[in-house]
């Protein structure tokens, strides 16, 4: 590919997002940048109208100046509830505040231990006593108040170290025999503060109202079920929306995908008869807050009336008929106000009206199960775009493709969360993409317009000038760092080359040796497209797939090797003629993963391949005169070049190498099929291979003799008909592999 160090260079924004989303690498600011484009877009698109049906009741400033200090005594609690639900008319109310003490404010507890203490002996108080305690009892009168009304108390959980536990906590809304036998994953919890006994046998629907604060101090979820000792608990705007819709049955709806040691839930449905009522959460079973406004009473989202109106009985009749009531406070020193995207001092109770209007409308939003794949998804797909596609174009087409994606990539988001209530991640893969962009350009600024003259100076005094040409066209593709990769390597050693040097004189055999590597090194590299690595003596190293790229490496190299044998024979004619020694060569040619690189000292340095590969490549060469071939391939390199007819030549364990391997030699090629007789011999061979492996001597001896017949003189045949007469005295090896050790270079 012509551009893949600018495509790689371009794919590193990706790599680091992929890993900071797989929670290999936190990079927290992502997470911050994602909070704040979470916050942004939910205030651009917050609707900004009141939801006429939900009122908050406020215990505020003023009510706190007119009525005293919180808590307020039980007695004025029963006619606050009395008001709301009787003259009112309301039709559910809600309490943001939780009663987890007995009032003691109307001295009734005094005059019960005087009852029991020193006045016992008198019967006059104690009757008296007892017409007075209905009247001195506030929270038996609270009780009353709410006892079979449509009343939703509030309480909370805690994790103190301690885990206290206060109060009466409601009836779970999914028990253990509900479940799957695993637990599903959601808040969990060491202790509670719930309220009286008193109370919470009277209005037993409660909800908690905990909210769930993120890493940056923002409250944008609340929990829709939490769990406590096994048992999973409604929130208050859950039990609100229960109690108002008559939805009395909630069961799990779990997700596809389930955790080794959780359940996971994609929402709870709640039933009414035959209707179902859906409602999703998120992994944690959270749900998150859709705001409608700023908040407190000047948001404009809810209805805000005082407390203190309440109790006075200032409001008309029946002006709260059908509504929602949630009672809570706004008073800072009651502290429960709340920083959240819409607001730094928001109230609480607001928060739990926000997510009951959404229940009530259907227009929950939340990050669903599958938001880390999708975020996967959409950096992957985006990070290639970006990657394939930038080096490609010029810098005006590339800012207007960047632009062109980033504001895909926002739409998509906006149309997500807007039409299908998912709220998805887009802060890595903005980032991502920003990043991707400004490696790129600034990679063709500073490093394209350089690399061609770098190139030239690097690789020409290592390659060949046409390979330089060829490497020019494409400079970004190639680097004098050494790497691992597959190679075809070719050791091709002279033979003959002693008897040569006897008769001739130093110039003439400096002549002659120099035409020969002429013609042998203008096959590998003009020919066969392949690298001379060096010479050493009288022999030639030379290497395929390198530094450009050559798919068929292994192919070409055979096909060069054959073609160097040919050119030696016709060299051999011309000896003859002159009268001089026939020379020969031997070839080795091993493929597999090699280092290749510029490498040496600080005085010379060369452009080669080192490794495990290539030293079995020069074995193979020396083992070419010993079995009587001019050329012995490894099986890597046969089965990467099909295009010949290949002669097995055995299973050997070469200096160095433990593991066997199998070599061959090229008898051929397939344009050009072998004569009968040939194809013959090659298979009468095999079976030969197959009766030695086998250590089936007779059949060895027989097969040999009739080769023999058809080429006397064959080394190889004679070199397995020694072996034969050798191994047939020695037992019969039932591990042995046929493998011939070698234990010289």
């Amino acid at each position: 590919m012509r551009h893949w160090r600018r495509i790689a260079v371009t794919l590193l924004p990706l790599l680091f997002a992929l890993l900071h989303v797989s929670g290999v690498l936190h990079l927290q600011v992502l997470e911050r940048l994602e909070s704040i484009i979470y916050d942004t877009r939910l205030r651009a698109t917050m609707p900004g109208t009141m939801d006429t049906r939900i009122t908050i009741v406020d215990i505020d400033e003023r009510s706190l100046e007119r009525i005293g200090q919180w808590p307020w005594g039980r007695d004025r609690m029963a006619r606050f509830a009395t008001e709301l639900l009787d003259r009112q008319q309301v039709a559910v109310l809600g309490f943001d505040v939780v009663f987890a003490e007995p009032d003691g404010s109307s001295g009734l507890a005094s005059l019960q231990r005087l009852a029991q203490g020193p006045l016992a002996a008198s019967p006059g108080f104690s009757e008296q006593l007892a017409r007075l305690t209905p009247e001195l009892d506030y929270d038996a009168r609270f009780a009353q108040a709410l006892q079979g009304r449509p009343v939703v108390l509030g309480y909370y959980f805690t994790s103190d170290r301690d885990g206290q536990a206060r109060g009466v906590l409601p009836t779970p809304a999914l028990s253990r025999d509900r479940l799957r036998g695993k637990p599903l994953r959601a808040t969990s919890w060491q202790g509670h503060g719930s309220n009286i006994e008193v109370l919470a046998k009277a209005a037993p629907a409660a909800g908690f109202f905990n909210s769930i604060t993120d890493s940056d101090g923002v409250v944008r979820s609340l929990p829709l079920l939490a769990e406590y000792q096994g048992q999973y608990y409604e929130s208050l705007a859950l039990a609100m929306l229960r109690v108002a819709t008559g939805y009395s049955d909630l069961s799990p709806l779990y997700d596809a995908f389930s955790e080794f040691d959780h359940d996971v839930l994609s929402g709870v449905i709640l039933a009414k008869g035959q209707s179902r009522l859906l409602l999703p959460v998120d992994p944690n079973l959270a749900t998150l807050i859709p705001y409608r406004g700023p908040g407190d009473v000047s948001g404009g989202s809810y209805r805000y009336i005082s407390a203190s109106d309440v109790l006075e009985g200032r409001l008309p009749e029946a002006s709260l008929k059908g509504q929602l009531v949630l009672v809570g406070s706004t008073a800072p020193g009651l502290v429960d106000l709340r920083v959240t995207p819409v607001g730094r001092t928001y109230p609480g109770v607001e928060a739990h009206a926000n997510l009951l209007s959404a229940f009530l409308d259907g227009a929950n939003v939340l990050q669903p199960n599958f938001a880390p794949d999708f975020d996967v998804l959409q950096l992957v797909v985006t990070g290639l775009l970006l990657a394939l596609s930038l080096p490609l174009l010029t810098a005006g087409r590339a800012v207007l493709l960047s632009a062109g994606v980033l504001a895909g990539l926002v739409g998509l988001n906006l149309w997500l969360y807007q039409v299908q209530g998912l709220v998805m991640p887009l802060a890595t893969v903005l980032v991502m993409a920003l990043s991707a962009f400004t490696l790129n350009m600034v990679y063709g600024y500073f490093v394209e317009s350089r690399t061609k003259r770098e190139l030239a100076a690097l690789f020409g005094t290592y390659v060949p000038p046409e390979l330089v040409e060829e490497m020019l066209k494409e400079p970004e593709r190639y680097s004098m760092d050494a790497a691992n990769q597959e190679l075809t390597v070719m050791f091709c050693d002279m033979r003959g080359f002693t008897a040569l040097s006897e008769h001739m004189e130093p110039l003439q055999l400096q002549a002659m040796l120099n035409g020969v590597f002429s013609r042998l090194t203008h096959i590998i590299r003009s020919r066969r497209q392949g690298t001379i690595d060096k010479y050493m003596g009288d022999c030639v190293m030379a290497f395929w797939g390198a530094p450009v790229a050559t798919p068929g490496h292994a192919e070409l190299a055979v096909a060069a090797a054959l073609e160097m044998t040919q050119a030696v024979a016709l060299l051999n004619e011309e000896h003859h003629r002159q009268g001089l020694p026939q020379i020969g060569v031997g070839i080795g040619l091993n493929t597999g993963t090699m280092c290749v690189g510029d490498m040496g000292s600080d005085i010379r340095r060369s452009y080669t391949v080192i490794g495990d590969a290539v030293n079995l490549g020069s074995r193979l060469e020396g083992l070419s005169k010993t079995y009587g071939v001019t050329m012995v391939v490894s099986d890597t390199t046969r089965a990467l070049a099909p295009g010949f007819i290949w002669q097995e030549l055995d299973r050997v364990r070469v200096k160095g190498k433990a593991q066997a391997v199998t070599i061959y030699t090229p008898v051929g090629t397939e344009a050009e099929p072998l004569a009968p007789e040939r194809q013959q011999r090659l298979a009468t061979w095999q079976q030969l291979l197959a009766a030695y492996r086998a250590q089936e001597w007779d059949a060895c001896t027989l097969l040999l003799r009739n080769l023999h017949a058809a080429e006397p003189g064959n080394i190889l045949y004679s070199l397995y008909a020694g072996r034969v007469e050798a191994l047939r005295v020695l037992p019969f090896q039932p591990d042995w592999d046929g493998a011939t050790q070698f234990d010289t270079k």
